[in-house]
């Protein structure tokens, strides 16, 4: 299941995509820019633009496998994520 909140819906986002084939569509072609991160201690991902994440993706994993994603766009709620960027640095 992929969630949104409201600033990812005002982007153009969906607020709920439920099934995996559906969450993968959602992603396809726009999955490029995301870097793998650590969100608040955990396995996650962001969006960055002029060095700043512009979008959160968090995991809830179960056995592995990745069974929910959070999208998050809002500025103050992503202030308020410990965030360290992978590959690029930039968090």
């Amino acid at each position: 299941m992929l969630r949104a909140d409201g600033a990812v819906v005002r982007m153009g986002g969906e607020a709920e995509v439920r099934g995996a084939r559906e969450v993968a569509t959602t992603f396809s072609g726009r999955a490029l820019a995301v870097e793998p991160a650590l969100v608040d201690g955990t396995a996650g991902a962001a969006w960055f633009q002029g060095g700043q994440p512009r979008v959160v993706f968090r995991f809830t994993i179960v056995g592995g496998s990745i069974v929910g994603i959070e999208m998050l766009a809002d500025p103050e709620r992503i202030s308020e994520l410990e965030l360290v960027a992978g590959e690029s640095g930039q968090a």
